[in-house]
């Protein structure tokens, strides 16, 4: 679904604010609170921790058995229904992170414990490099042929499911072998060719290198061991308490070691949320829009009874904002002849940000509104495309469940409404028409990140083998790449800051302009006009998982070979180098990609794919490498 988010301020009297704040404040992000630290303390919670999630029915117990005692009781139904989905969500979230972090741990000490040099394969086997290269060779030679048999039967099954299972590569079948044999020679063979991905080498082993990119693992295994052991997930405290109980503790005891020293420094510097979490409307009919006399745009919000709310936006926003109005307009005057399903709008979100002025909560936070929307619902020919889904998704489900015998009240009446939304849903709002995006299936456009590029590009005919286009980070900003040096000197100057204020245990956290993001915005819509150029199909982006550890991996590795066993030289090293380069939030502009491709009607993937090179061939290969999967699939 081609889904975007824009925002908007939301303007209101004080009354109305202070009324919908302390709401906010003092009921739902204490219920909130209150929710996580229960199940924190769950005896079921490791349970959970490897299923992935959380019993729903057991959540909506929590939170309805909290629903009558103070100060949780007088909230809207919505305000419940946000903070146990919100609850749901991070819960769900630390789960998948954790799960993924043994993951990778396993992964890792599987790889390191293989992983060894050629002097010491050659004692472990009792022959030289030259005997163990002569059998890595007949290995080689044995399971290649098995691998492109193996690829062969694949693409002759034209089950499409049967093409999205594990897909053996060389790299797979030799490191199952080399856990299943217990000749060591064999063992020795395939640890040289695994650690050589899968190749013979003549030249003799870099022993600098070798030890370099094994301690680069074993800081990525304990980088990782130190993550695994993260807090669970905590509320907000809006009033400071959890603060002044660490600060008293601090100042009354002595630390027993260094590591819960640290602890208290970090949680007496860490910077805490001062805002209440937000409260999210999951239907497009929680809201009520208006217009006044003046033509000024105006929200109310099911369950906050008359408080209303006035939209301040920009005007590449403001059309969006008429259309909500205009379509509950349509559907209202025309006595529910039109579905709701069809609307622009998809879900909202309030949401308060913190300000930097003091005074009373509500007058100087912000409120703001952040709503979801269809893009293709923007024009009739996209409109006609959801339908032709939703249609599609209905008579299936009716088809499913009609087929069941002994209906009961609850899934007769899930049948009525159902056949109303089809009836209403090939009735589809007017919109103005628009032809739609149309790309070239085989032209692809590859994104890769660096660590002093945020961004390269590169189109490429996947069909014809053939590059189109390179795109530099220079190149793709113009005559606005002054504003990415800018951005570097505001982050080395922010970066003295904070260190000065670490030496000086003062609040290190300093907030960063919004040029970063415009920069991001410039970099999207650059790539999106390339796009556009070449008639792009799909959009190529890499997956971020492993980006930060391989970065910071990276970093200390270097500042271990530069400094040599001085711990203090390697910190001021890594320091250093972490000035020197370019840093950038790749998430915050993989969004600013999708969002603006979306709104294009360009489609974008996510692709795991880890290559060496220069940042041209980088992006290359990850669109190569996306359409061959492709075709490897439709096979």
């Amino acid at each position: 679904m081609s889904v975007i988010t824009i925002q908007c301020r939301l303007v209101a009297e004080e009354d109305f604010l202070r009324q919908l704040w302390e709401l906010m404040a003092e009921k739902n992000t204490p219920l909130i609170n209150e929710l996580l630290a229960q199940l924190g303390k769950h005896p079921e919670l490791e349970t959970w921790l490897e299923k992935g999630k959380i019993p729903t029915e057991l959540l909506k117990a929590l939170g309805n058995a909290l629903k009558t005692q103070e100060p949780f009781a007088g909230q809207p139904g919505r305000f419940y229904t946000s903070a146990i989905a919100l609850v749901n969500y991070v819960y769900k979230s630390w789960f998948a992170l954790q799960k993924r972090r043994k993951y990778q741990i396993e992964g890792k000490e599987r790889w390191l414990k293989m992983l060894k040099s050629d002097l010491d394969l050659e004692q472990e086997s009792q022959c030289s490099l030259d005997v163990i290269r002569i059998k890595a060779t007949e290995l080689l030679t044995k399971f290649t042929p098995q691998f492109d048999t193996n690829n062969k039967q694949r693409k002759g099954k034209k089950n499409k499911k049967a093409s999205k299972t594990q897909k053996p590569s060389v790299f797979k079948v030799l490191l199952n072998t080399y856990e299943e044999t217990q000749c060591l020679l064999t063992r020795c063979a395939l640890a040289y060719l695994l650690k050589n991905n899968c190749q013979i080498s003549e030249l003799n082993e870099n022993l600098e290198e070798f030890t370099r990119n094994r301690r680069k693992k074993e800081i990525e295994i304990e980088r990782l061991k130190d993550q695994l052991q993260s807090r669970i997930p905590k509320g907000r405290d809006l009033k400071g308490e959890e603060w002044l109980k660490i600060l008293k503790i601090a100042t009354a005891n002595v630390a027993q070691d260094e590591n819960e020293a640290k602890a208290w420094q970090a949680a007496l510097l860490r910077k805490t949320k001062n805002v209440p979490f937000p409260v999210d409307y999951e239907s497009n009919e929680d809201m009520t829009w208006l217009k006044n006399d003046k033509n000024r745009l105006f929200v109310r919000f099911n369950g906050l009874g008359k408080l209303t709310f006035e939209i301040y936006c920009d005007k590449r926003h403001l059309p969006y904002f008429q259309r909500f109005l205009e379509d509950q307009e349509i559907k209202r005057n025309s006595k529910n002849q039109y579905s709701s399903s069809l609307f622009t709008l998809r879900s909202a979100r309030i949401s308060w940000l913190p300000g930097k002025e003091k005074g009373e909560a509500w007058k100087v936070n912000q409120l703001n509104l952040y709503c979801s929307l269809d893009t293709r619902m923007w024009t009739t020919e996209g409109t006609i495309q959801v339908v032709e889904e939703k249609v599609m998704a209905i008579t299936e489900t009716l088809t499913k469940t009609k087929q069941k015998d002994d209906l009961n009240h609850k899934q007769q009446a899930f049948i009525t409404r159902q056949q109303s939304t089809l009836n209403r849903i090939t009735n589809p709002f007017p919109r103005p028409c628009k032809p739609t995006y149309q790309g070239k299936p085989s032209i692809l456009l590859g994104v890769s990140f660096g660590l002093d590029k945020p961004a390269t590009v590169a189109v490429v005919d996947a069909a014809n083998k053939k590059v189109l286009a390179y795109r530099s980070t220079k190149q793709l900003l113009g005559k606005n790449y002054n504003l990415l040096n800018r951005q570097r000197q505001q982050q080395q100057r922010l970066s003295h800051e904070r260190h000065i204020a670490q030496k000086q245990n003062a609040p290190n956290s300093f907030g960063e302009s919004e040029l970063g993001q415009y920069v991001d915005r410039l970099l999207a819509d650059a790539i999106i006009a390339i796009a556009k150029t070449y008639q792009v199909g799909n959009i190529v982006l890499p997956k971020l998982r492993y980006m930060r550890e391989q970065i910071s991996s990276e970093i200390q590795s270097r500042a271990e070979k530069k400094c040599p066993g001085f711990k203090e030289a390697q910190q001021k090293y890594a320091q250093e180098y972490r000035i020197s380069v370019h840093r950038w939030s790749y998430g915050r502009l993989v969004e600013s990609i999708k969002s603006q491709a979306a709104k294009a009607g360009i489609s974008t993937e996510i692709v795991t794919l880890l290559t060496r090179g220069s940042p041209e061939e980088k992006a290359r290969d990850l669109a190569v490498f996306a359409y061959q999967e492709r075709q490897a699939a439709l096979i």
